[in-house]
């Protein structure tokens, strides 16, 4: 490129020579149309070579392999020494993104309007990753993504939880049970979830009354978390209801309460209580699930 540059240096010179001779009628102005093609010629001629040299840059760029994104490198599937060409589907290795990591999970189609509203209205929702058997949390991360359709044959929609995972404690294609806070409740009532019964026609529990009598009490139930239920009609904090051996009793049986941690009394039928109770509060998840993490 140096060389052309210089011959095109000089044909710039001769064509501005040429130019002024040409005002004093002293050259052809066929010459001067003939130098100006000449200096044209020269100028594409250095733009060739340089085309060339971005050419040979780009392909020292190649010569190394540079990773295109942040994550864990895979084992490699090419050794030194195998032949590999340019049109080889398989690459030299896997990168997997680590940080962040993200989760996909589902709800169902009639939980997702109170998600949905909540994510338009600008709240970012907490999403919790729990183990396989929910014993332990292993990171917490916010709700980014809502599909854009249900699918029809689980009647189901995807969502994405982004995770920091600054702590390497999700891996890419683990199974995670992901929890989605959606609301908080406060002051409400809980009892155990194994109190409530259910017939075709309402929503019952076996009241135990202070005469050691039980009594069918219908009740509303609202959120269920885990163990727990809300109750938002039929109880009170401090009521007591059977929990187990509720498959004999009808109204008015006679039965002897024990609590978890108690001896059974002899007597009467005896069943397995507890208490409805106050709580601070309910964090009702939007959808539990075994789900792999993206």
């Amino acid at each position: 490129m140096a060389k052309d540059q210089a011959t095109l240096a000089n044909a710039q010179t001769d064509l501005a020579r040429y130019q002024t001779l040409l005002t004093q009628n002293a050259v052809p102005e066929q010459q001067v149309a003939t130098q100006k093609a000449a200096v044209t010629q020269g100028e594409g001629t250095v733009k060739s070579d340089q085309a060339m040299i971005d050419s040979a840059k780009l392909n020292l760029v190649y010569c190394r392999i540079t990773a295109p994104i942040t994550g864990r490198v895979g084992l490699r599937l090419v050794d030194p020494g195998n032949i590999v060409h340019a049109s080889d589907q398989t690459g030299l290795l896997v990168i997997t993104q680590i940080e962040p990591i993200s989760v996909i999970f589902t709800i169902a189609e009639d939980q997702l309007p109170p998600v949905f509203r909540r994510t338009r209205a600008g709240q970012r929702l907490g999403v919790d990753a729990y183990n396989h058997d929910m014993t332990a949390k292993i990171a917490h991360g916010t709700l980014t993504t809502i599909d854009n359709q249900i699918d029809p044959s689980t009647a189901t929609v995807k969502l994405r939880a982004s995770f920091d995972n600054k702590d390497d404690a999700l891996f890419p294609n683990q199974f995670v049970n992901a929890r989605l806070l959606v609301e908080q409740k406060h002051n409400v009532t809980l009892v155990p979830t194994a109190v409530v019964q259910r017939n075709s026609q309402t929503t019952y529990v076996y009241l135990v009354k202070p005469d050691s009598t039980v009594t069918v009490r219908p009740v509303t139930i609202g959120t269920t978390e885990g163990d727990d239920s809300e109750v938002t009609a039929g109880l009170e904090p401090g009521d007591v209801v059977v929990m187990t051996g509720v498959d004999k009793l009808q109204e008015g049986s006679k039965v002897s309460v024990h609590f978890e941690g108690e001896n059974p009394a002899t007597g009467a039928r005896s069943v397995s209580g507890a208490k409805a109770r106050p709580s601070g509060q309910v964090t009702p998840a939007g959808k539990t699930g075994h789900q792999p993490v993206r």
